[in-house]
């Protein structure tokens, strides 16, 4: 059983060419050190003295600056290659986080948060054009989350890391941390993976449910309605970072240590499963009979609450339904959007898709904590649900239209 396990482990990370294991090595450098983000709302508050609102003010700008850098880099992936978007994206960005942390006025760090997050996200669809480029049809998925297995062992490093200086060596340091390892990210990618546009699979796959058109995305109501429902699916995973912690800490009162060892838990589980689970799952459902069950999953870990009430117990298995949805969901819902585009219109594609979860990003948290203040916590749960049955039966709809 154990040498069963194993290999199926071994397995599931195998047939990957080169240059998606590097593109996953840069994806790591570049998450490790992501130390500005998780605590710039502390520094804005705690050392520079400025209100939760005008905090918020900052935020907003960023969440307005990824939408645009998501924008800006599809279009400039479809005209000058994914390589250069990606490697300006990651040189520029690390200039534009040393550069935030010497700015003092209020109006002053919203514009270069907002000017950073446009350069930093106009990495995301030039990101994503390049998997599909060198990855396989077969293990596109397996691809995809490899690159979510990077993302989430540098978030697990680098704000580890970020408050051990911010505490020990002050807060400056963080922004200078930063954009060295963007920087450093960006010239590993340069000399490590040498330009190129490889030929990739233009058909759609066989299991995708997704229409390959090969006009504008902004005309393409298949994709539109797919990407309705990503964002409904969004919007309820996404209450896990701003809505949950103060339902954790509120309702069931979790201190801060406990909500993070909850939340750590979160990519731990991923870490360890999502590539062996996917490379089974794969191959056995359709990608949207595995969404449609993912979302469900992720609506029923909050619903948890309503049925058995907030006690730590319930948060526990909140946790474990919800990071079992989020591997059956996202990853699946990254391929089946890669699978509507071909190798002239996948930039703009990305951009959109990108653009969605920016959008959900910055809609998650103020809708999940305006009704949650307004009608309760239990409200938004029933609510959320309501939002991944609606996403359920769209892709039910898909995977029946394919």
């Amino acid at each position: 059983m154990v040498q069963r396990t194993l290999s199926l482990y071994r397995n599931s990370f195998r047939g990957f060419s080169r240059a998606v294991w590097l593109l996953s090595a840069v994806m790591l450098i570049n998450r490790s050190g992501t130390m500005v983000i998780p605590f710039l709302s502390v520094y804005l508050t705690q050392v520079k003295g400025y209100s939760l609102g005008q905090a918020g003010w900052v935020m907003s700008f960023f969440g307005a600056g990824s939408v645009l850098g998501s924008y800006i880099g599809g279009r400039l992936t479809d005209r000058i290659g994914f390589y250069q978007v990606q490697f300006w994206s990651l040189l520029l960005s690390g200039l534009a986080f040393i550069t935030l942390g010497y700015v003092n006025s209020l109006w002053g760090i919203c514009g270069v948060v907002f000017i950073t997050s446009t350069i930093a996200d106009a990495f995301r669809p030039a990101n994503m054009s390049a998997i599909a480029a060198y990855s396989k049809p077969e293990n596109r998925t397996r691809a995809l989350a490899l690159l979510r297995l990077a993302i989430n062992l540098g978030w697990a490093i680098g704000p580890a890391i970020g408050g051990l200086l911010a505490v020990s060596l002050g807060y400056g340091l963080l922004f200078w941390a930063d954009g060295l390892t963007c920087m450093a990210a960006a010239l590993f990618f340069r000399f490590a993976l040498p330009e190129k546009q490889p030929v990739s699979n233009t058909q759609g796959e066989d299991n995708s449910g997704a229409v390959l058109v090969a006009g504008s995305a902004y005309r393409d109501r298949a994709f539109l309605a797919f990407l309705f429902l990503t964002l409904l699916n969004g919007i309820a995973f996404m209450q896990l970072f701003g809505t949950l912690p103060v339902f954790f800490k509120q309702e069931i009162a979790l201190d801060e240590g406990m909500i993070g060892r909850l939340m750590a838990l979160n990519g731990l589980i991923i870490a360890i499963t999502e590539m062996p689970l996917i490379f089974v799952a794969e191959k056995r459902f359709r990608i949207p009979q595995l969404v449609s069950v993912g979302t469900l999953l992720i609506g029923a870990s909050y619903l948890l609450f309503n049925l058995f009430g907030p006690v730590a117990g319930i948060a526990f298995a909140c946790m474990i339904l919800m990071t079992l949805g989020e591997m059956l969901s996202l990853p699946f819902l990254a391929s089946m959007a890669l699978n509507f585009t071909n190798d002239k219109n996948r930039g703009q594609y990305m951009a959109l898709f990108s653009m969605t979860y920016s959008i959900a990003h910055i809609a998650a948290p103020n809708i999940g904590l305006q009704v949650a203040e307004h009608f309760g916590f239990s409200t938004l749960w029933y609510l959320i649900m309501g939002f991944c049955v609606l996403v359920w039966a769209g892709f039910r709809y898909l995977d029946r239209r394919g």
